[in-house]
């Protein structure tokens, strides 16, 4: 039997109450361990790009119940980093084979979740999270204040700007975790949440909320989008008029938030590749 073929199996006996955390073997405890070991090493991963298309992306559903798995059948138990006593299921990753691959974490606050992938030239700056099941690309920089969720999906050469989050999702299982796309820059307090994918080489300003619940008025191809940005734009967020000014219950009418994506410009790109240089 393969992994996935394993972790199937597995999961079919725990929904099946054939066996918990009390009753798991050593045996089953491998599968959980050689299933970790392969996120790490981005061997297996929670969602793939099927198509050329920015809404292409599939989550692999067996891929997040091996990560449930890991929380249904482990029990919490105390555990020390440095100096910092905590209790939870799984421990953090071992950074070691980080430095090999020119990936640097500062100290003070960097932390990484067992089953967790970074790839090669990586930055992460303290204090900041990846959480289980994440994927971050090679060159991609994870700033200051930043969380990056369970399964998320960020590519190659990314700027998540500081104080961003990146939300996670593990079940339902069916659905695809958030993406952010190979070449994006965030900026600074940018929210993205419940699945939204952010299309490759778009450049977010600082403060937006990328949610399926906020439109994109995407004014390339003269579309509203919802729960993506296309690739190759600039986006911010504007308010726009909400149907609740219709009952005059605000003085002046009432607004909601939007997300407005433009092309990106020659100096917004030149901007990027300045500070892109500092890496160098």
């Amino acid at each position: 039997m393969n992994l996935e073929s394993d972790v199937r199996d597995l999961w079919q006996r725990y929904d099946d109450g054939d066996v918990d955390a009390e009753s798991a073997t050593v045996d089953e405890l491998d599968t959980l361990d050689a299933f970790l070991d392969a996120l790490e090493a981005g061997e297996v991963r929670a969602a793939e790009k099927t198509g050329s298309d920015v809404t292409s992306w599939e989550a692999n559903e067996w891929v997040k119940r091996g990560i449930l798995l890991n929380f249904g059948l482990r029990e919490t138990l105390a555990r020390e980093y440095g100096d910092v006593r905590y209790h939870d299921v799984l421990p953090l990753r071992d950074t070691e084979d980080l430095g090999d691959r020119g990936t640097r974490n500062t100290p003070d606050g960097t932390a990484i979740r067992r089953g967790a992938y970074l790839g090669s030239d990586c930055i992460m700056m303290s204090p900041s999270f990846v959480n289980v099941g994440a994927h971050v690309g090679d060159g991609t920089l994870v700033d200051s204040c930043d969380t990056v969720g369970s399964c998320a999906q960020i590519g190659a050469n990314v700027k998540l700007g500081a104080n961003t989050l990146i939300g996670g999702v593990l079940e339902p299982v069916e659905d695809a975790p958030v993406v952010v796309e190979d070449g994006a820059a965030l900026g600074a307090g940018c929210r993205v949440t419940s699945g939204f994918v952010v299309g490759e080489n778009s450049i977010v300003g600082e403060n937006t909320l990328l949610t399926p619940r906020i439109p994109v008025y995407d004014l390339v191809d003269e579309e509203i989008y919802y729960g993506h940005l296309p690739a190759n734009r600039r986006a911010f967020t504007r308010f726009v008029e909400s149907s609740l000014g219709d009952l005059d219950l605000f003085a002046g009418g009432a607004y909601k938030p939007a997300v407005v994506a433009l092309d990106i410009e020659d100096d917004t790109l030149d901007a990027t590749r300045r500070e892109e240089a500092l890496r160098e």
